[in-house]
Parts: C-alpha cells; structure tokens; sequence
C-alpha cells in the first residue's frame, strides 16, 4: 500500500480517532485549550487564501444558504425560547455558526466546487462577524451590562478572530505572493489542524458536561437531541439548494458543515455555558455524516481503480 493510498485510507477515520482522544483526554485538554482562537485563525487564513477577491460576489447560491443560516438561527431560538431559553440559545449557535473551515477540504474529496464552498466559508464567516455582536447581545443580554457595551466587546473579540485571518491573506495576495500562493496549495491541512481542534474542543465539552450537577442531564440531552435534528435539517437543506443551483454537494456541506470549533468558544464565553452542548453534540452529529460519505467515496474509488 503507497503512503497516498494510507492517507487517503485513513482520512474517513480521522475525525472519530480525533473525537475519541479528546473524550479519553479530557482532563487533560485545559492545558491546552488556550491553542483553540489560534488554530481558528490559522484554519480560516488557509481557507481565505483560496478565495480570490474577484470571487468575493453574491450568488443566488451564497444568497440561499445564509438566508437559512442566518433566519433559520433566530427562527430556531424564538420557536424554542419559551419553552427554554437555554434549549434555544444551544440549536441558535449550531444553525447560526459559520462553515467549518475544512468544510472546502471535504467538499473536494467529496466531488463537489472548493472553490465555490471556500467562496461561502468567507461569506458565512464574515455574516456571523457582523451579526453574532447584535445576537449575542439581544440573545444573553445581562441586566448589569448594557445592550451597546455588550455588543463593542464581543466585536472586540469576534471581529478581529475572523476578520484578521481574510485582510493577512489579501495583503499575502498583494505584497507576499509566493507566501500566498504556498499556504493555498496547502488546503489539506486545514483538515489535520481540524482535527487537533477537535481534540481540544472535544475535551472541553465533555469536562464541562461532568463537571455539571445530574439535574442538567435531562436539558442537555434535549439540546444534543436538537443539535442531531437541525444538523440533518441543515445537511438536508443545504443538498437541495445545492441541486436547484449547480451543485449539491457544496450545498450541503457549505449549510451542514459547521465551524464547532468556533461554535463551542462562542457558546462558552457569550451565552449561557449550557448551551455549549448543542455544538459539542453537533460534532459528533456533523462528523458521523462526513465519516460515513467519506468512507463511501473512498471505497467508491478504491472499487473503481481495481477495475
């Protein structure tokens, strides 16, 4: 067996071996969570320098996948907010997050457009940039803080995490071309820094889970059960808006691939801690759907070569 054809053998297992050490590790991970807004940059610089500036144009395709992202989200929470507002703010953040960064990565070992998924993943990141502040806000508003002062600090934080990454790779483009053009040709590994994210998020959420009191059990599990369910939505959705214009495959990763990484450090640190588990649980959701295509693409091909 070449090394080309163990990488391509091993990639469908890559995020479940990743779940699991995180889920082994977890006391462990705290040394390291600190890595999480860093490997985002990174992920999302990889992502961005794919992205020509001419492409930075709204599509029927762009337009369709963030009015479900973003409407769907404040749907999801006011459908759900009377009955809990913690249940709401958890399936808000798994609609409302952005692309994952690998999200691209996968669509082309899927068949589908990287540079059309790549295209959105720089659309949806920068949407939930300028929105996430006003949400956020109106969403865990807190008496001792006014709505004004809570939205200047969360774009304080949120802005440059996902801003920053897009002007560095445009200046690349500009006044490093060759540093540019060496970090797009390295797409691939926006999947392995996923990865070593996922390790870490991974382990942050299940050592906050045991470190909640038995009376939560019940809530939480309702938030990872509407994770399941708006992933499959999302997943769903994404696929036949894909189909209606051009290609189904980037439609369903661009709207059911989502940025947990991202996700989980929001839910933690400007919502209500709880609802953290919603994108903890849509890892596992959103990774079991990738596995699975994977897996199936992989032995599609390898039965193709033997051929």
């Amino acid at each position: 067996m070449t090394t080309s054809t163990f990488r391509q053998n091993l990639k469908p297992w890559m995020l479940p071996i990743a779940m699991a050490i995180g889920i082994i590790f977890h006391e462990y991970i705290g040394m390291v969570a600190f890595l999480s807004p860093y490997l985002i940059f990174i992920m999302l610089l990889i992502t961005f320098c794919k992205v020509s500036p001419k492409d930075f144009k709204v599509t029927p395709f762009i337009w369709a996948l963030l009015s479900v992202q973003i409407v769907g989200a404040v749907v999801a929470y006011l459908a759900l907010a009377p009955a809990s507002s913690t249940i709401a703010q958890g399936v808000f953040i798994c609609v409302l997050c952005p692309t994952a960064t690998a999200a691209p990565v996968i669509t082309g070992m899927l068949g589908g457009s990287i540079t059309l998924l790549a295209t959105y993943s720089l659309f949806s990141n920068v949407a939930v940039a300028l929105l996430a502040p006003v949400l956020f806000s109106w969403i865990g508003s807190s008496p001792d803080i006014s709505f004004a002062e809570s939205m200047l600090t969360i774009s304080s934080k949120v802005f440059p995490l996902i801003l920053s990454p897009l002007a560095l790779a445009f200046l690349f483009r500009a006044f490093a071309p060759r540093v540019h053009s060496a970090i797009a040709r390295r797409q691939s590994l926006s999947f392995y820094i996923w990865a070593v994210s996922l390790i870490i998020v991974v382990g942050n959420a299940v050592s906050f889970v045991m470190k909640e009191p038995p009376s939560m059990i019940p809530e939480m599990l309702l938030i990872a059960f509407g994770s399941l369910i708006v992933c499959c939505l999302q997943f769903l959705v994404g696929r036949r808006i894909g189909a209606r214009l051009g290609d189904k495959i980037s439609g369903a990763q661009g709207l059911g691939q989502k940025n947990t990484v991202l996700a989980i450090w929001m839910a933690l640190t400007y919502l209500n801690p709880v609802s953290s588990v919603g994108p903890a649980a849509y890892v596992a959701w959103q990774n079991t759907i990738n596995s699975l295509q994977l897996f199936y693409k992989t032995r599609k091909s390898l039965k193709k070569q033997n051929f």
